[in-house]
């Protein structure tokens, strides 16, 4: 087994909460989730095509988030294949 080094690094309070829970749900000492859940990301980043990757934030410019804003206001009509999706219909 490679030689343990420690790091640090902020986390948000409920990333926190939810590292502990597991911890104590699976008996697993927080050092391995947390070095567990690093390499598997890491992994798939190297591995996976940048487009399979979903981002856990979105960063917007000012124009951008009112666009995003604008849209949920006004959504408009769902398309013809939006409606077909909802409600099963195959090709």
């Amino acid at each position: 087994m490679a030689r343990a080094t420690q790091i640090s690094a902020p986390i948000s309070k409920e990333t926190k909460e939810l590292l502990e829970r597991q911890a104590r749900a699976t008996g697993v000492k927080k050092g391995h989730l947390i070095e567990s859940a690093l390499r598997y990301h890491l992994r798939a980043l190297q591995e996976l095509p940048a487009d399979a990757l979903v981002p856990p934030r979105i960063v917007l410019t000012r124009r951008s988030f009112e666009q995003v804003v604008e849209r949920l206001r006004s959504p408009g009509e769902p398309s013809k294949e939006l409606r077909d999706l909802m409600r099963g219909d195959r090709d």
